[in-house]
């Protein structure tokens, strides 16, 4: 009996602070909604993506030692995604210098377009500072938008990864 009451107490005391605290959240102007385990920061700046500048909406946070984000660029044409979401692949494992180019695998989403396919690329690397990084970033698109929804954690939480990635859902209706 004293178990099962420190057992409770324990689980009282962690839900009243959460290191997760999820959340849905949606990027304006997307059919995009997931949640995050914190409330989010909103950042938007050009990136030069498809070999041309284009505004790249963040939305991200910090928890339980961990960053969490998604971002979203609108391209010209829809035809430019494939070659858009693999340039941003590219870009990011070479910034994280990525220690064998990450794995990548495919990851069934709902409502993203087939073509290109939604994919999750886990990779170990760096950080600006040196100091070791895990990354999980899944890339997908819907009409002319491309996304990557991205965690860098010094130890990725498999549970909250799972969560994270999970919890990615693209309203059916007509793609932005």
């Amino acid at each position: 009996m004293t178990r099962v009451m420190a057992a409770g107490l324990l689980l009282l005391l962690a839900a009243c602070n959460p290191v997760f605290n999820w959340r849905e959240v949606r990027p304006d102007n997307t059919a995009l909604s997931l949640l995050l385990p914190c409330k989010p920061d909103k950042a938007q700046r050009s990136v030069p993506l498809g070999g041309r500048p284009t505004e790249l909406a963040m939305l991200g946070c910090d928890a339980g030692d961990a960053t969490f984000a998604v971002a979203v660029a609108t391209l010209d044409d829809a035809a430019q995604a494939a070659a858009v979401l693999a340039g941003w692949q590219t870009a990011t494992l070479v910034n994280l210098k990525a220690a064998g180019g990450g794995q990548t695998s495919p990851l069934t989403l709902a409502g993203a377009d087939a073509l290109p396919p939604a994919v999750l690329v886990r990779a170990s690397g760096q950080r600006a500072n040196g100091r070791a990084v895990q990354s999980q970033a899944a890339y997908f698109s819907q009409g002319r938008q491309v996304f990557q929804a991205v965690i860098y954690a010094d130890q990725m939480d498999p549970e909250a990864a799972e969560t994270f990635f999970s919890s990615l859902k693209l309203d059916a209706g007509t793609p932005r």
